[in-house]
């Protein structure tokens, strides 16, 4: 799971769903170097989010070539807190949580969990190595889900920029669900 480089939104901390922003240079010098980190392995599928950072992410990182958009990668719609900051949502709605309470006129933490579930059930009908390039907020949900917790429960992980993590399947015989690396920004395992 790989999340895209930074965007002018991400970089000031701006709720960014829906919004297709492309990377800034910085994002784009991300996303390059994941690529030569990423480059041993061998990906037998590569699906991306549809929006443009995800999508420019995907190319520089050399796993263009292959790639499949999926809807279900898109990240949360945040409706009317579309491009604000936590203080400034704070300021009209004091203690809300994105994990919790989802986004007057966007999604809700069931609905993104749905989209997150759908995406599970694609996974397990692939074999070999798979890449997902998306979005922070998405992910984090999508890792939740894929070892059980709720979507809310998302809100525990931190993915930063052109970060990834590694879903697994522990004891392949019981089919464990895992996480097996979280954030990281090194090499990824060729198994």
């Amino acid at each position: 799971m790989i999340r895209h480089g930074e965007t002018e939104w991400s970089r000031d901390h701006r709720h960014t769903g829906r919004t297709d922003l492309p990377l800034t240079a910085r994002g784009q010098r991300e996303a390059r170097v994941l690529g030569e980190r990423l480059q041993p392995t061998r990906f037998a599928h590569v699906l991306t989010s549809p929006l443009w950072r995800a999508e420019e992410t995907c190319v520089l990182a050399g796993l263009g070539g292959s790639a499949r958009l999926d809807e279900n990668l898109r990240e949360w719609d945040c409706g009317k807190y579309e491009g604000l900051t936590l203080v400034e949502i704070h300021a009209r709605r004091p203690g809300w949580n994105l994990f919790r309470d989802g986004c007057p006129g966007g999604e809700s933490p069931a609905q993104v969990g749905a989209r997150a579930d759908a995406l599970i059930a694609t996974l397990h009908g692939l074999r070999g190595l798979v890449a997902l390039v998306s979005h922070g907020h998405l992910l984090c949900v999508l890792a939740a889900r894929w070892i059980g917790l709720t979507a809310s429960e998302g809100a525990r992980f931190r993915l930063d920029t052109a970060a990834f993590g590694i879903l697994d399947v522990e004891h392949q015989s019981a089919a464990e669900p895992s996480i097996a690396g979280w954030n990281l920004r090194g090499q990824a395992p060729s198994h």
